[in-house]
């Protein structure tokens, strides 16, 4: 982080994305999982519309290119990310949650190099992506002695929605299109809002009438769609621009301190010692995956600062 307001933003970020596990485990008791996602970004999506129609000009969708990246946004980052993950919820911690979502990073590289098969993983990077897996195991690894499949269910729905987030932001990445980022965005919490509404009438087990309207729901929605979503990704946004993509990516191992501290704090939740061992073997995966990238961004850093001492 190159300024302190750099680094405040950071900290906001991580702080408004970690205590989102813990308002959607919050509007969980009063909502069913898919039809409390859609609803979230039924909101989400009118204030970031009018958020990029205010503030850029490459904010609408125009040809083909343009299309397919808000589908693929729409369908993967926002609709069954979000499914996945508010269905997951309802079996795991906030802070659990928060860090089998912190796999993304390592998933994108190990998607990415799937698709683009002339990026070949080396030797480091392959023990790296294998340590992800190794974190991930010791997270999930059930503590009681029910039916081992069962109490994976959950975690492993989280898991799944961190591999669709990964994947839609690789394919995103791949596809040649001229709409901003923020536009994107935008467009596709709005499609993905409508995706999340299908996806909620063809389930036997959601009905609006299961819909409790109460403050504590009303509050975690509002929460979700304004400062987790909207606010949080206007951050991000001017933080991708001033940092880059390792630096934020980083934010990633930061929310889930934010998450357990909140779930402790509000939801009486606790992380037991296996989670927290995972965390910190997923997050030297992740170390290990980019090293090359991390070593390049310092030595770009430390040659930046000695010619700015010079002059």
């Amino acid at each position: 982080m190159s300024t302190t307001r750099d680094g405040g933003l950071f900290l906001l970020l991580s702080f408004l994305w970690g205590t989102s596990f813990m308002a959607i485990k919050l509007g969980l008791e009063f909502m069913p999982p898919v039809l409390f996602a859609a609803v979230r970004y039924d909101v989400t999506a009118v204030l970031m519309l009018g958020y990029v129609a205010a503030t850029t000009g490459e904010w609408r969708p125009r040809s083909r290119a343009d299309w397919l990246v808000v589908g693929v946004g729409a369908a993967l980052i926002i609709a069954l990310y979000n499914a996945f993950l508010f269905i997951g919820q309802q079996g795991v911690t906030s802070g659990v949650a928060a860090i089998l979502i912190a796999m993304n990073p390592i998933l994108a590289t190990g998607f990415s190099r799937v698709l683009l098969p002339q990026e070949r993983l080396g030797g480091i990077e392959t023990v790296g992506l294998l340590l992800g897996f190794l974190g991930v195991g010791l997270v999930a690894w059930p503590e009681s002695a029910g039916p081992l499949a069962a109490d994976l269910l959950a975690p492993a729905f989280v898991l799944l929605a961190a591999a669709c987030v990964a994947l839609g932001s690789v394919v995103v990445q791949r596809v040649d299109s001229d709409i901003g980022t923020e536009g994107m965005v935008a467009w596709s919490t709005a499609l993905g809002a409508l995706l999340l509404h299908a996806m909620s009438a063809g389930l036997p087990a959601e009905s609006v009438g299961d819909v409790a309207v109460t403050p504590v729901a009303i509050i975690s929605v509002a929460y979700l769609a304004v400062f987790a979503s909207a606010v949080g990704y206007v951050i991000y946004f001017e933080l991708l621009d001033r940092l880059g993509a390792i630096e934020i990516n980083l934010v990633s191992y930061a929310v889930p301190v934010f998450a357990a501290l909140s779930g402790w704090l509000v939801l009486d939740e606790s992380l037991d010692i296996a989670a927290i061992a995972g965390f910190v073997v997923i997050f030297v995966g992740f170390l290990l995956l980019k090293q090359s990238t991390i070593r390049d961004r310092v030595w770009v850093d430390r040659e930046t600062n000695a010619t700015d001492l010079s002059e």
